[in-house]
């Protein structure tokens, strides 16, 4: 695996990771990020595709930065229910994304 590619794994591991706990923090009240979090989602996801059009990761932050764009405007009272599945959700896959590359790496050094 190329350093560039290992740096980026683990860089939008740990942005899934980050983004899931801002999420809660925000949710629960200790942390807020006001209207402007959705956004931010969307533009990591831009930063991610344009590294690499095929990450999975990206293309998942962005999807969940429009779907809490859209819910805020469309469906306000759904939002009890996501604020924590969402975020459970991104650090769910940031910690299997972690995994993986390390299990890769384990892998790759025993050949």
């Amino acid at each position: 695996m190329a350093g560039k590619e290992k740096n980026f794994v683990l860089t939008s591991a740990l942005i899934l990771i980050a983004l899931g706990v801002l999420i809660i923090l925000n949710s629960s009240g200790v942390y807020g990020f006001d209207k402007s979090w959705p956004l931010l989602l969307i533009v990591i996801s831009i930063g991610i595709l344009v590294q690499r059009i095929k990450d999975i990761g990206g293309w998942f932050i962005g999807i969940v930065g429009v779907i809490f764009i859209a819910m805020k405007k469309f469906y306000p009272n759904i939002e009890s229910w996501a604020q924590y599945v969402l975020p459970a959700v991104l650090i769910l896959l940031g910690v299997y994304i972690l995994f993986d590359h390390f299990k890769n790496l384990k892998k790759a050094k025993t050949e």
